[in-house]
């Protein structure tokens, strides 16, 4: 099993935020807002995975330039 410092390295070679904490600090959105975007389908490229939301970070990043433009 990994711990937490490997996982993280992983994550970021793997380019995923995980969790809805995570994306939300990403998006610069509340918790709340957060998860109400991804229940309603307004971030449709989160995936769940098992208990965990999780998103690649240049995918999400590329949906809200692509939203901007």
């Amino acid at each position: 099993m990994l711990d937490e410092g490997k996982m993280n390295e992983e994550n970021e070679k793997l380019d995923l935020v995980w969790g809805v904490g995570e994306i939300a600090k990403l998006i610069g959105r509340s918790y709340q807002q957060t998860y109400h975007m991804i229940t309603g389908g307004k971030l449709p490229i989160v995936k769940q995975v098992g208990e965990r939301y999780v998103v690649s970070r240049a995918k999400l990043i590329a949906f809200f330039m692509e939203d901007a433009a």
